[in-house]
């Protein structure tokens, strides 16, 4: 789309110049990104895109992905109701899975993107929720007696918490320990 107005078109070439000044290294690369799109969306739409891209990705590898019938979980993989969490690289350099509930699902599937790389981890929800050594990356989302309900996961793909290993990392294990929950190899 061009911009007709002769004021507009020198303000935004008085932007384009100014840009340079205000880009960090970390927008140059999301701009090259095929995943850069991802992050101008709005919060609830970057969550539905996540539940496609861990939809289609499974369905790819052939396992059967239904949606839920409710909002307990988002997708039914091989009968297993599974919650899924989406986040893009932080300028901290690490994901953040938001809004992890106590709700009716079986697994949950946290995909974290970066410019050019993708990581995935596959919990088992009685695990990750039940204080076994997993809580020691899962802290309360808000605060005070009402916020005990929520809560986020924080990972460095640079750093993963020990405990994490042996529940993905690289998309190819997360893949092959999904699989494997869900009983098929």
């Amino acid at each position: 789309m061009t911009i007709a107005d002769p004021e507009v078109q020198l303000l935004a070439a008085l932007a384009d110049g100014l840009k340079g000044e205000y880009q960090t290294e970390e927008d140059l690369s999301w701009s090259l990104s095929p995943f850069g799109w991802i992050r101008g969306q709005p919060s609830r739409r970057k969550g539905a895109v996540g539940e496609k891209l861990v939809a289609g990705w499974c369905a790819a590898r052939d396992i059967n992905v239904l949606r839920s019938p409710d909002a307990e979980a988002d997708r039914i993989f091989e009968g297993f109701r599974t919650e899924i969490k989406f986040s893009t690289l932080w300028a901290n350099r690490s994901y953040k899975f938001q809004q992890i509930r106590n709700q009716d699902y079986q697994l949950l599937v946290c995909l974290g993107v970066s410019p050019f790389a993708a990581h995935a981890w596959v919990f088992e929800k009685e695990f990750l929720l039940s204080g076994t050594g997993a809580l020691a990356g899962l802290s309360h989302q808000h605060g005070g007696a009402e916020g005990r309900d929520t809560a986020w996961l924080t990972v460095s793909p640079a750093e993963v918490h020990p405990w994490m290993d042996d529940f993905g990392g690289n998309l190819g294990t997360a893949m092959r320990r999904l699989r494997t929950l869900v009983g098929l190899r």
